[in-house]
């Protein structure tokens, strides 16, 4: 490792240590995390992690609005009760088409055993994601343009049924879900079981990117699937077996504007 890669390894394992405690999951300091945290259930912070998006403020305001007591509810009781709900993209009906999903694999299954049923092939996060994003379109084949936005398209593949690295949006708020559920510290909630640290992918959203790119973590023009290749790669260099842990880190240096 060179001077450059040492210094930028022990800014962020710095930063990673003085922000791994729940005073960043405030009210104050707004994060999705804040809300999934209190009620510490995996199908509640998946419907946190797609919703966060926006300005953080506003986003933990529309995710403390929501009744995540409609999951367990009629279907009936969740179109009544969700109706003149929206958020940005997402209109009333949206909204209830996603809970409605949710409720019908929560009767039936778990994320977590949903993802290892294709996770578990070749360790690959990106297949268990579209495994999930296959399931939930399955059980609930409604579609719209927000809706779509929500949830997320099943991921690109070469001619070998290969997900591609290039030509592949960055899947930001799913793969910092997949950070929540299989990372255990004081911000991350560990509820999953069988997924190792080591194969989650880096969460990048223009925050996370820009800083990326500024430090000289990567090089590269498009935040995109690859983008978040290359700097996983790159802060395995700094930790093999948990490179995600500096995700927070780099968001939070990119939002408060500190490089």
């Amino acid at each position: 490792m060179n001077k450059k890669d040492i210094k930028l390894k022990n800014l962020l394992d710095n930063e990673v240590l003085c922000r791994n405690n729940e005073c960043e999951l405030t009210l104050e300091r707004p994060d999705p995390l804040f809300i999934a945290k209190r009620h510490n259930d995996e199908y509640i912070s998946l419907i946190c992690a797609l919703f966060a998006y926006g300005k953080a403020s506003l986003i933990i305001k529309f995710l403390d609005s929501l009744d995540f007591s409609l999951l367990d509810k009629d279907e009936n009781i969740i179109r009544k009760t969700i109706d003149g709900f929206y958020y940005r993209f997402q209109s009333s009906k949206d909204i209830q088409e996603f809970f409605i999903a949710l409720s019908r694999l929560k009767k039936q299954t778990s994320l977590n055993e949903l993802f290892i049923e294709k996770y578990k092939i070749n360790n690959d996060i990106c297949e268990g994601i579209d495994n999930i994003i296959c399931k939930i379109n399955e059980i609930n084949p409604y579609t719209s343009q927000g809706y779509k936005f929500l949830l997320g398209s099943n991921f690109k593949r070469d001619k070998q049924n290969n997900i591609k690295q290039i030509g592949n949006a960055a899947y930001k708020r799913w793969f910092m879900y997949l950070r929540w559920m299989v990372r255990k510290d004081n911000l991350d909630m560990g509820l999953w079981q069988g997924v190792s640290s080591k194969d989650l992918l880096m969460p990048l959203d223009t925050h996370t990117f820009n800083v990326s790119n500024k430090i000289g973590l990567i090089e590269r023009k498009t935040c995109d699937l690859y983008a978040s290749y290359l700097l996983t790669s790159k802060l395995k260099e700094f930790d093999k077996e948990d490179p995600i842990k500096y995700d927070f880190a780099l968001y939070r240096i990119g939002q408060e504007k500190l490089i």
